[in-house]
């Protein structure tokens, strides 16, 4: 400020401010004093201190100690009393700190939205049961699916008549060994239903070295991945409105699983199949792809109006729930689409499997 007012009378005002990187603003709000801090006159209607004195004794009064100030104003000129009006009643407890929620009150613990992050398959995966329509009202079969965040690519899926946690535990277990998964390795993602909470399915995940995480309460885009491929079966044109019996829905699925792996070109992975991704023949069939594309150009180039075509990138990151100077983009990193970064990433091999529920408790699972 000293320096602005030293400089001012030679340059100006203006000049001197930005020489030095000072607000004009600033600079004038220190030249005027400062205004008196603004008091609030008390009103000639209010309570003097011993009047509101009286009001709290009042209502300390062991009649009134449980009964509500409009109840205790009602009582008051029934006995031909009137100390003042029930909003002062309150004002008057509110000074002393005597109005709150007497009831005990459930805190809700503020839960974090979950962050994860994949970078190749086998790292992260979601899982999810949505239920199949039966043959009458109020039937249904559940249909369990463990799905890769990275690939897309259905790892596991189970019908069932029920939604169990032995189930899932028998189908998660069955999963974990074919696919190989190194312990500590893997994150398996799940909303809060009761299988995936489940004290059984904690402990296989503990002993297999897996972490756990689960959505948010209520939050549906927490795991958005298994919610999609959902969508996708029940968006397809041959699902049908009921299922007939569970082999029905077992040979429904039966077909939709190798098509969706296999022939399903999903946009969000360049074009590519769950499956190549998955067992890293993606980055192969892309240069494949970029020849087509210059063999079309070099014939062409009038019809390319951006210049030389290029396949779709593939993903180097997928997250659930990005962070904030992520999904703003920062120095160094790839463009975000939704949750996911596109750009060139190799893939290791996988293994598929899927799993069908036992007919009885002593029957192994079935491939």
């Amino acid at each position: 400020m000293e320096a602005v007012g030293e400089l001012a009378p030679c340059v100006g005002i203006v000049s001197a401010c930005a020489a030095l990187g000072l607000p004009r603003a600033t600079f004038y709000r220190h030249l005027k004093p400062e205004a008196a801090a603004w008091s609030r006159r008390a009103s000639k209607r209010a309570l003097d201190e011993a009047e509101r004195r009286a009001v709290l004794d009042v209502l300390h009064e062991r009649r009134f100690a449980d009964l509500a100030p409009a109840e205790v104003f009602a009582q008051l000129l029934d006995e031909g009393r009137y100390l003042c009006s029930i909003r002062t009643m309150y004002r008057v407890l509110a000074q002393h700190g005597e109005v709150r929620e007497r009831r005990d009150q459930l805190r809700h613990p503020r839960y974090s939205a979950p962050e994860l992050l994949a970078t190749a398959p086998n790292q992260l995966w979601s899982w999810d049961i949505t239920k199949l329509l039966g043959p009458a009202k109020w039937t249904y079969f559940y249909l369990y699916v463990i799905l890769d965040v990275f690939s897309r690519y259905v790892v596991g899926w189970m019908v069932a008549p029920r939604e169990s946690a032995t189930l899932a535990k028998r189908l998660l277990a069955e999963t974990f060994a074919r696919q190989d998964v190194e312990p500590g390795a893997l994150t398996v993602h799940a909303d809060r239903g009761s299988s995936m909470t489940s004290k059984a399915v904690a402990l296989l995940l503990a002993d297999l070295g897996v972490t756990k995480t689960h959505s948010r309460p209520h939050v549906s885009n927490d795991n958005p991945y298994s919610e999609a491929q959902f969508k996708t079966l029940k968006y397809r044109p041959e699902f049908p409105a009921r299922f007939g019996s569970i082999e029905d829905a077992r040979a429904f699925c039966g077909g939709f699983f190798p098509w969706y792996n296999d022939e399903h070109h999903h946009s969000a992975l360049g074009l590519h199949t769950p499956q190549d991704v998955h067992y890293g023949r993606a980055a192969a069939r892309n240069d494949a792809r970029a020849a087509v594309l210059a063999n079309a150009y070099a014939a062409h180039p009038e019809r390319f109006v951006r210049g030389l075509p290029a396949p779709a990138p593939l993903p180097a990151e997928v997250w659930i729930n990005p962070p904030t100077r992520f999904a703003e983009g920062s120095p160094g990193c790839g463009q975000v689409v939704g949750n996911q970064r596109s750009s060139t990433a190799g893939c290791p091999r996988a293994v598929h499997s899927h799993v069908h529920p036992p007919a009885s408790a002593a029957e192994e699972v079935r491939q």
